[in-house]
């Protein structure tokens, strides 16, 4: 793959479908004048509904403030965050809360459960904050609990599971909601081959199933092969793209290959 091929930033590509998330020209400036670091350097792209998007770059490239900005977490200096038609610097302090709660869902490296509560709780648990009623509470748990493997593991409180069991219930509490956009952040990190595969398996399914939309950030390019897009970040942009189209799996993986090494050696030769 020729190095000329991947030097450039891509732009958001519509092909007619709703735009659940569309980042314009984002930056992130970090600390005062003279000691200046910009984190996000006018960053876009969108993403499309259903998609399943992972997103690679090195160290300090600026996935985790990326991924905080759209969160809410974190506050962007310029540029606009729009998700499901909302521009998000516009909700107001007192509306974060809820729009998390409602449009977002989270899945994190480790799986955050509660371990006061059993697995069946920790799913239900954004459900009975909505106040949903209990009767399609114990339907929605059941269902996504069943989608992701773990309906064995309901009654059980997180010490008494595997870490892959953790990880998927952690994916079932993300999705249980059908929020517009799942955020994943190194979903597999804490996890051997075999539950990594499980959990992307998963995901997968559930992405095809239920035209869920998942961001994934992370370093394992097996977990991004399973993903419809790769968005490669360096320095705070967009540094090119992969789509996988008809590829294989294993296809797909090795072109994925090929642009981290391209890039590790142009971060090298700097």
């Amino acid at each position: 793959m020729p190095r000329h091929m991947l030097s450039h930033s891509v732009p958001a590509v519509t092909d007619g479908t709703a735009a659940v998330l569309d980042i314009r020209d984002l930056t992130k400036v970090y600390g005062g004048r003279g000691s200046a670091t910009k984190a996000l350097a006018g960053i876009s792209f969108s993403v499309q509904e259903g998609e399943l998007v992972a997103i690679m770059g090195p160290s300090g490239s600026g996935k985790s403030t990326l991924l905080n900005c759209i969160a809410t977490i974190d506050v962007p200096t310029s540029g606009t965050i729009r998700l499901a038609g909302t521009d998000i610097a516009q909700i107001s302090r007192s509306g974060l809360a809820d729009f998390r709660r409602t449009q977002l869902g989270f899945i994190f490296q480790d799986s955050n459960l509660l371990d006061s509560l059993t697995a069946h709780e920790n799913i239900a648990l954004p459900l009975t904050i909505g106040r949903v009623p209990a009767d399609q509470i114990l339907h929605d748990v059941e269902a996504i609990a069943s989608s992701l493997g773990v309906s064995e593991v309901l009654d059980k409180y997180p010490y008494q599971m595997s870490g892959g069991q953790r990880q998927r219930i952690a994916a079932a509490r993300a999705l249980v909601t059908r929020p517009k956009l799942v955020l994943a952040d190194e979903p597999t990190g804490a996890l051997d081959s075999k539950n990594a595969k499980l959990l992307l398996e998963s995901l997968e399914a559930i992405n095809r199933a239920r035209n869920a939309t998942v961001l994934m950030v992370t370093h394992d390019e097996t977990a991004a092969s399973y993903c419809r897009r790769v968005l490669f970040i360096r320095d705070g942009k967009v540094f090119t793209e992969l789509r996988r189209g008809t590829d294989s799996r294993r296809t797909f993986f090795e072109k994925i290959m090929q642009v981290v090494a391209v890039q590790g050696g142009v971060e090298d030769a700097r």
